[in-house]
């Protein structure tokens, strides 16, 4: 039995996912966020060293890190429904777009959630130091970087049905959770309209539905 230890609004939710997609037996141990500090409780570490979701035990394995954990279980369990042929060009696309989710995508959307915590949490004393010092680096460097991804990515549906091609696969999977975060807090709406169909057609899928009832409540950090 595979175990997905869960923390609440976070990418492990991508991973119920994924195993509801392959028709998977899977069961679930929740963690719940701090309140005040929104930072994953504790015990986590009792599964995995850096105390971080997402994380599963599959018998004796236990692996950690969003990209590691799709690629084993598409490989392992998909017998090719997730995941494109060894050697076709849509396997190159697919392991370019399970990398760049985490690699490329998220890191200026967790910057952007971090530096606009600065302006508003920051002492009042140093506040508006702190404000000029967050905003100019989100407008040099964080928003500079989103507008571009969005524009990659969007330009990249234009190209084929899905991030890997023609077929749905774990790629896409993997990088809804950057896009959802860029709908929620990156400026993405519809000016791009391939992202947003691309988050109406991965919504309606049943297994997406089926991961949300069976994780719980979801909703991203703003």
């Amino acid at each position: 039995m595979i175990t997905v230890h869960h923390l609440n609004n976070s990418r492990s939710q991508r991973i119920l996912w994924l195993l509801e997609e392959l028709g998977l037996a899977y069961e679930i141990k929740r963690y719940q966020r701090n309140a005040q500090t929104m930072l994953a409780p504790p015990e986590l570490r009792a599964v995995h060293p850096l105390g971080k979701s997402p994380v599963i035990t599959d018998g004796d394995l236990t692996l950690a890190e969003s990209g590691a954990i799709v690629e084993y279980l598409a490989d392992r369990y998909g017998a090719g429904k997730l995941a494109p042929a060894f050697g076709s060009a849509e396997r190159v696309r697919y392991l370019y777009w399970l990398h760049f989710a985490e690699g490329t995508a998220q890191p200026p959307s967790l910057l952007k959630l971090l530096f606009e915590r600065i302006k508003s949490k920051s002492p009042l004393l140093v506040r508006p130091i702190a404000r000029a010092i967050a905003d100019r680096a989100l407008a040099s460097y964080v928003l500079p970087n989103i507008q571009r991804n969005l524009d990659f990515m969007e330009s990249e549906l234009g190209k084929h049905e899905w991030f890997a091609g023609a077929q749905f696969s774990a790629a896409d999977i993997q990088m809804s959770f950057p896009v959802e975060a860029y709908r929620a807090r990156g400026g993405l709406d519809e000016k791009r309209p391939r992202l947003m169909r691309f988050l109406e057609k991965i919504h309606s899928r049943p297994a997406y539905r089926s991961a949300v009832e069976r994780g719980g409540e979801y909703a991203l950090m703003r």
